[in-house]
């Protein structure tokens, strides 16, 4: 007989895509907006994005470039020339050395150069070191690419800074790619140019490639210096991938302009990765990115002395909770405080076991939305971004204090 039974029912997503977790930054600013819509009284501490907005000169050059037809048509996927000669120039007069425009490919925001980047040289078994905490999208962008993220883990009492001796430790025939975050998401952290260079040298030695994440390199603070690894050990250009973009330092999340710079078989594939992907980025963003790149920092430096502000204000709060430890910040602008010492504490009839069970209390007792530890890596910890206004940050960490004071 012919067997008509049904087939079994596939998947309708595909396990690679149904595996991927969204961003819970992301997740926790939208929900902290939605409360707000809804008239409750949230204030947010989720999303890593500048209050501020976009400079005048850069949103005029913007609309100027709305204006011109020759922006209203296809232009190159890698990037306009104007843009990545600028990013050339922009990086020798920040980085301190020399790229060529052809080195550079420009991205729908950084985000795109992360996933890019790992998907460009990576092949599935791949091992991918991944200092922790780190950044909620690089093991999910490692993963999309068949490679496997492996954790580094550097706590509080470090300063959250790996070492070396635990890279290595990590290392295997499989290690292709180290992921370097310097200033960092989520915790603020720099490397200085002394454990730069050693890592940098490290890495030239296994032939291990450096992806290097430099979105943060305007925003440091005190006499924190920020240390592009190409500068220090220019022998690993032809293994190095940089990632940056115009969002957090020109307060433009929203324009959606990145870049990848690296060695020029590595960007030629990624182009043609992106022209079947997205084709060319925003011509009429890329115009405003010219002028934020060729632009005086000006504007940056307000912003930068705001952030320092609100830096100073937010740890020195979060420093009178008994059972929290929270290294100072050197750069970006999150803090990551360490509150293992409050978890199995009773606080309002609950007792969370977890840092997310600790973010979901906060949010219901004192309605401040904080993304918990476990985004990033381990429980234990909270990312708090001090990247709003100051009457709203003192507001919101002053409830924190004033429930996590109550734990018993």
């Amino acid at each position: 007989m012919v067997d008509v039974s049904q087939p079994a029912a596939r998947p309708r997503v595909s396990a690679r895509i149904g595996a991927i977790a969204p961003s819970a930054t992301l997740a926790v600013d939208a929900k902290a907006k939605a409360l707000k819509a809804a008239g409750r009284p949230v204030i947010g501490f989720g999303a890593g994005e500048p209050d501020f907005p976009t400079p005048p000169a850069i949103v005029e050059a913007a609309v100027r470039a709305a204006a011109d037809p020759a922006n209203h048509r296809y232009t190159p996927a890698a990037g306009l020339p104007a843009l990545k000669e600028a990013i050339a120039a922009k990086t020798l007069r920040d980085s301190g050395y020399e790229v060529s425009p052809g080195s550079v490919l420009v991205t729908n925001g950084g985000k795109q150069a992360v996933y890019q980047a790992f998907a460009t040289v990576l092949d599935p078994g791949d091992e991918v070191l991944l200092p922790t905490p780190y950044w909620t999208t690089y093991p999910e962008a490692i993963r999309l690419a068949g490679a496997v993220p492996v954790e580094v883990v550097a706590g509080a009492d470090a300063g959250y800074l790996v070492s070396v001796e635990q890279l290595e430790a990590a290392r295997t025939p499989r290690t292709k790619v180290l992921l370097f975050n310097s200033p960092s998401n989520p915790t603020g952290a720099v490397y200085s140019p002394e454990q730069t260079e050693q890592i940098g040298r490290w890495a030239l030695e296994h032939g291990i490639w450096v992806i290097t994440d430099e979105i943060y390199e305007h925003l440091v603070y005190d006499e924190t210096v920020f240390t592009p690894i190409v500068k220090v050990v220019p022998e690993l250009a032809d293994t190095t991938i940089v990632l940056n973009g115009v969002a957090k330092t020109y307060a433009m999340t929203g324009w959606r302009v990145g870049w990848m710079i690296g060695p020029d078989d590595v960007i030629k594939a990624a182009t043609n990765l992106q022209s079947h992907l997205t084709s060319n980025v925003a011509n009429v963003s890329q115009r405003a990115a010219i002028e934020a790149l060729t632009g005086d920092l000006s504007a940056v430096a307000q912003m930068r002395a705001a952030f320092d502000r609100r830096r100073r204000t937010m740890v020195s709060m979060l420093s009178q909770i008994d059972g929290v430890q929270i290294p100072v910040p050197q750069g970006a602008f999150y803090a990551y405080p360490s509150v293992t010492g409050v978890l199995g504490r009773t606080i309002r009839g609950v007792t969370p076991a977890t840092s997310a069970e600790l973010a979901a209390l906060i949010l219901e007792q004192v309605e401040v939305a904080v993304v918990p530890g476990e985004a990033f890596g381990p429980s234990g910890y909270l990312r708090l971004s001090y990247a709003l206004g100051d009457d709203d940050l003192v507001e919101g960490v002053g409830r924190i204090v004033e429930l996590l004071g109550e734990a018993r």
